[in-house]
């Protein structure tokens, strides 16, 4: 029988595509029916404009690329970042931002861990505070206003596909962010990451 697998290619990518569809649909329906995955941990609130800005800015200048946002649950992980990621915590970030590669540091707990005047100083040019730092600088945020004019658009969006943002929230997105920058609009997504869940060691 395995000659015969191994000698036809196209039966043996078919059973290739059971194997794995079988085994994935084993992983993933069970969880599908999970409340723990799909409802949010108490306390959680969608992003602030501002700070779904700043997640935008994330996204665009590939922070995620360098930097995961999924502390598992292994005791090196958990005694280095804290407390590892809950599923609950996640269901209103559209698209998650896990990363699997970690040049810098994971930020799932980064929140409140550092001031804004850190933050700052490390934006701007991260061997500041950090000498063997091997991340660039990111001064252009800093003259960079953020783009307010978007976000009733992105929050109306994000609402349609299950994060509770009211009304009053996407007619007063724009309100009171004329003199933001980039910057502080990145420095408050990142000021907000895990602060739900704080088990620093």
């Amino acid at each position: 029988m395995n000659d015969f697998i191994e000698k036809n290619i196209g039966v043996m990518m078919l059973l290739i595509l059971f194997a794995v569809s079988f085994g994935g649909i084993i992983e993933i329906v069970p969880l599908m029916n999970q409340n723990v995955v799909t409802e949010p941990i108490n306390g959680l609130k969608p992003l602030s404009p501002l700070q779904l800005a700043g997640r935008d800015i994330y996204i665009r200048e590939g922070c995620h690329v360098c930097h995961s946002q999924m502390i598992r649950p292994l005791r090196s992980e958990v005694e280095r970042y804290g407390h590892y990621t809950v599923a609950g915590e996640l269901v209103y970030n559209h698209p998650f931002l896990f990363g699997s590669k970690r040049t810098g540091p994971d930020l799932a707990r980064v929140g409140g861990l550092y001031s804004d005047a850190w933050h700052q100083a490390h934006l701007y040019d991260p061997r500041a505070v950090v000498p063997e730092s091997n991340m660039p600088g990111f001064t252009w945020l800093f003259d960079t206003p953020v783009d307010a004019a978007v976000l009733p658009a992105k929050l109306r969006a994000l609402r349609t596909v299950g994060v509770p943002y009211t009304d009053d929230n996407i007619a007063n997105a724009a309100q009171g962010l004329e003199d933001t920058t980039e910057a502080d609009a990145l420095i408050a997504y990142l000021q907000q990451l895990g602060t739900l869940i704080k088990d620093r060691r």
